[in-house]
């Protein structure tokens, strides 16, 4: 059977080629994708696309027609996704954590571990830093019985790239993933913001921190900038992490030319408190991520699960229409106060 998807459809980015290429290393399913990115200014793979599929195809011995820059059309024909060594160049500050997001997935369900080299960028605009994959999206997939280690060799930030990620993502054992229902946070046990700077005058991080511990009321042990190497710059990301009793989740707003400071730090507590306010469990990112390993888990167990969120993407509701294409899993959404519930369940 082969699976034709109109990777035009919906919010059109580079995530339904991501999701795609997952569950067709998971389920070995040839997929067929046309359209690919064909709304955006630069239409097709491009190379941070590119790298997905290449290593795509090193974990799983796959077949690829039209893997190639600025191709709007791909064939990808997976063979049995294998555990090993990897190393993958994702090239200039293309997301080294998107790229193992792809083979994660299919690298979870093996019977031994794989160790997965990345170089790229760890800090980019347009994808989870690594900060958000260890502390908030992690931790969550060790409470579906899998689990990863995860060490940042080196920073790197949009445009130069130059990071180093190191990921040794382990099985989930002879049961498989087991579906969990994620639908309260709990009560707030720690709270911390973050500025990391690289080649940037040190009193960016200073304001960014004081907006951001004045708004929150935090104190000053809870305010922490951290000055890295200039050359693994130059670059800027404020982060905050809340810690709550049953998962964290982690905020980020990066420097831009001719942004202020105080605009970064502004724009990252507006965040926060969005969230705050809703009482969902997850974040509007996690909720999008979270969907295709839940599902994964329902389909193995048979059995349904839960989540609240503070908001549903376009992202997002793509993202489940195109799992379901590959696997028997419906999610259906609902209004739940100002937050968001979702089910995903056996079709």
């Amino acid at each position: 059977m082969l699976i034709d998807i109109d990777a035009s459809q919906g919010e059109g980015g580079g995530q339904i080629l991501r999701t795609s290429l997952a569950l067709s290393m998971c389920t070995g399913t040839p997929v067929q994708l046309s359209n690919i990115r064909a709304r955006r200014p630069k239409p097709g793979l491009m190379r941070q696309h590119l790298a997905c599929v290449q290593a795509a195809m090193a974990v799983s011995g796959a077949r690829a027609s039209g893997a190639e820059l600025g191709s709007q059309q791909l064939l990808f024909e997976p063979g049995p996704p294998r555990a090993g060594d990897y190393r993958f160049s994702v090239g200039s500050a293309g997301s080294c954590t998107l790229v193992l997001q792809t083979i994660w997935p299919a690298l979870l369900q093996l019977d031994a571990p794989s160790r997965v080299e990345l170089s790229g960028g760890t800090h980019n605009p347009m994808a989870p830093p690594v900060d958000f994959i260890e502390r908030a999206y992690a931790p969550l997939l060790r409470r579906l019985g899998t689990d990863v280690e995860l060490v940042l060799r080196r920073h790197g930030f949009y445009p130069a790239g130059g990071g180093e990620l190191l990921a040794t993502v382990h099985p989930a054992g002879p049961q498989g993933l087991q579906p969990v229902d994620v639908l309260e946070r709990g009560a707030l046990r720690r709270g911390h913001a973050e500025s990391l700077i690289a080649a940037v005058p040190y009193n960016v991080a200073e304001r960014e921190l004081a907006v951001v511990g004045r708004a929150m009321g935090w104190a000053e042990t809870q305010l922490k900038p951290r000055q890295l190497a200039p050359q693994e710059g130059p670059g800027n990301v404020l982060l905050a992490t809340l810690e709550y009793e049953q998962l964290s989740e982690v905020f980020v707003s990066f420097g831009e030319k001719m942004l202020r400071a105080e605009q970064v730090a502004q724009r990252l507590v507006a965040d926060v408190r969005r969230y705050q306010a809703s009482g969902a469990a997850l974040g509007e990112h996690l909720a999008d991520q979270w969907a295709l390993p839940l599902a994964l888990a329902v389909h193995r167990s048979g059995r349904a699960a839960r989540y609240t969120c503070s908001e549903l993407t376009d992202h997002a509701h793509t993202n489940f229409r195109v799992i379901e294409r590959f696997l028997p899993v419906r999610f259906t959404t609902e209004a739940a106060g100002s937050a968001q519930s979702v089910m995903a369940q056996p079709a």
